[in-house]
């Protein structure tokens, strides 16, 4: 079976979360050994004419490379709506099957189609999506459930939205929980290279940590104004600390750490290097993650791998993903989030016991598990096909 995946996440040199969907299941169907032969599809940047993309480099040992220098990915998906232009005409003229990471299936595609819906945000709140962002998510997303011969959610919760939102045969879709990488998310990091990484960010020896894009609907100003609130109320908490790119609409972010008066105790680092973000994690005090809306939500799993205590939300995914292993909380009262960073702070012997039962949690998502429900789903459309 000739499988061919659309790997234009993988060019990016800073991944964000799908970035790294992407990369957990293609180095587990390697690793699988299927006999397969997996075929790796992507544009190249204009900008890196003279060869391949830096961020390809470290998949290149993943399966055969399939180029198109003549035009680059965001000229394509800018035109397909307008112009359908065959995928055919780059890419998989000889593919059995043809694996998009990121909800969208261009037209023309050859073979069987199988796509990957993360989560319906800009259905739920669309207030927080630009204006074309959501256009484009609107007619690619209808059109993919359209041109799917399968879909794949990341979780039970995303499933029943897409069924919800986009009127989709629930046949169609398999759950796909997401895994965790073991070799770079763990506990068994020494103090020495967690120091080296908090010197590196100039952090202090305790903070809470916030990881992921700032953006509105990772809840950042509610955290904020709780954790204003509650260092009212006392002066002996840590910092908090945001790691993560900007995403858009976050200039209510700093305005509420400039309006609250926390420069001191509230900053971000920007983007950290993947190597750091392990580090980063093991060393918090906790993990906090209020989001109200995730498909699956990876960084308070990944934090639970690491053996630090998580704070995250009672909606959306999280519930389906944490268990009884973090403080959950109503994302939409600050009360609520304040009154869990008071018990993570106050209750050392409490942070332990969720530091236990959250690596415990952590170990049963694997990208093992991921990549067999993925290949089973390519082999049950090629055989309806015999």
């Amino acid at each position: 079976m000739k499988i061919a995946f659309e790997s234009q996440l993988l060019m990016e040199a800073e991944k964000t979360g799908i970035g790294w969907v992407a990369d957990g299941i293609l180095r587990e169907l390697k690793s699988l050994d299927t006999k397969d032969q997996l075929q790796l599809n992507y544009f190249k940047l204009r900008n890196h004419s003279a060869g391949r993309p830096p961020g390809i480099e470290e998949y290149v040992n993943l399966g055969f490379q399939d180029v198109c220098a003549r035009f680059s990915f965001s000229l394509y998906k800018m035109m397909w709506n307008i112009f359908p232009i065959p995928y055919s005409w780059f890419f998989g003229k000889d593919s059995d099957v043809t694996f998009f990471f990121n909800y969208y299936i261009p037209p023309g595609v050859k073979g069987k189609r199988v796509t990957i819906f993360h989560d319906m945000a800009y259905k739920v709140f669309p207030e927080t999506v630009r204006s074309r962002t959501k256009m484009m998510l609107e007619a690619n997303m209808v059109k993919a459930c359209k041109r799917a011969d399968a879909i794949l959610t990341v979780s039970e919760f995303t499933k029943q939205e897409v069924i919800k939102y986009l009127n989709v045969d629930p046949k169609k879709i398999t759950v796909m929980p997401l895994g965790i990488r073991r070799e770079r998310f763990h506990c068994g990091y020494s103090e020495e290279q967690v120091a080296a990484a908090k010197e590196k960010y100039h952090l202090p020896s305790d903070y809470l940590l916030y990881l992921g894009t700032l953006e509105p609907r990772k809840n950042i100003v509610r955290l904020i104004e709780a954790y204003g609130s509650l260092k009212q109320k006392r002066s002996d908490i840590p910092p908090l600390i945001l790691v993560g790119r900007k995403g858009w609409l976050y200039d209510s972010i700093f305005e509420k750490i400039q309006a609250l008066h926390l420069e001191d105790c509230v900053w971000s680092t920007g983007y950290a290097d993947s190597q750091d973000v392990p580090l980063l994690l093991k060393g918090a005090m906790a993990f906090v993650f209020p989001s109200v809306y995730e498909g699956f939500g990876m960084p308070p799993l990944e934090a639970m791998a690491c053996g630090t205590p998580v704070l995250t939300s009672n909606v959306s995914s999280m519930p389906e993903v944490a268990g009884d292993c973090a403080v959950l909380v109503d994302p939409f009262s600050v009360e609520s989030i304040e009154e869990g960073l008071q018990k993570l702070i106050d209750d050392p012997e409490f942070r332990q016991e969720l530091s236990r039962k959250g690596i415990q949690r952590a170990e049963t998502f694997t990208w093992t598990r991921t990549a067999n429900i993925v290949l089973d789903v390519f082999q049950r459309l090629i055989q309806s096909e015999e």
